[in-house]
């Protein structure tokens, strides 16, 4: 009977690990990773060679997070090209100075985030910190990249961490697709787009931006 209660106890004890809600800084460390994993997707597709981050995401659920981040903000990218292109000529700042570089993509993340938290807006934020990054490699100065993905870190600390929690953490994320397969071509973005045309682009970004 004592060995049956010490492994009800320790199976209750495993489950309570899987179970858990994310930390703070468990929530806030993982968006840097995502960060980390979304500017070296942006540079790739940009064509700039550049060196794989120092921590990519280490396998499991952050793998699955990463992968959804990176479609549907190339998808965002692709609907809205003018947007997330040449981001640092846009804000007219120079990327020589990480002060200018820190201010400017923090203030872009308070007003983007001003009217509230929706997964549309923290996947258009990525976007913004892919597309400055390119940016700031192209104007070679690279070390702002490590810039840029500390403040994305900071703003999820003040802003984000608590949203994030109360929906579980990141993994919350996979909901906005239907297939996780690596391909997704049966996402739900995909099928909308192909079968509703231009006209329909407008209305499934809206969905996407208000979730």
């Amino acid at each position: 009977m004592e060995m049956l209660r010490r492994s009800s106890v320790f199976a209750a004890e495993v489950m309570e690990v899987f179970d858990r809600s994310p930390t703070h800084e468990e929530l806030v460390s993982q968006s840097k990773v995502l960060c980390r994993d979304y500017i070296n997707s942006r540079l790739h597709r940009a064509g700039i060679g550049w060196s794989k981050p120092e921590h990519r995401s280490s396998g499991g659920t952050l793998v699955e997070v990463s992968s959804v981040l990176l479609w549907l903000g190339g998808k965002l990218e692709y609907l809205h090209p003018n947007v997330y292109c040449n981001v640092a000529q846009q804000l007219n700042i120079t990327v020589a100075s990480e002060n200018i570089v820190s201010d400017a993509f923090l203030a872009v993340a308070a007003e983007l985030f001003s009217t509230g938290v929706t997964w549309g807006k923290i996947v258009s934020l990525y976007a913004v910190a892919g597309a400055l990054a390119v940016d700031c490699v192209r104007h070679s100065h690279p070390a702002m990249v490590h810039t840029i993905v500390d403040c994305m870190g900071e703003f999820v600390h003040k802003s984000l961490a608590s949203w994030l929690k109360r929906r579980g953490g990141w993994t919350d994320i996979t909901k906005c697709v239907v297939n996780t397969d690596p391909s997704f071509h049966s996402h739900w973005l995909v099928a909308a787009v192909c079968a509703c045309g231009h006209y329909f682009k407008d209305v499934v970004f809206y969905l996407l931006w208000e979730k």
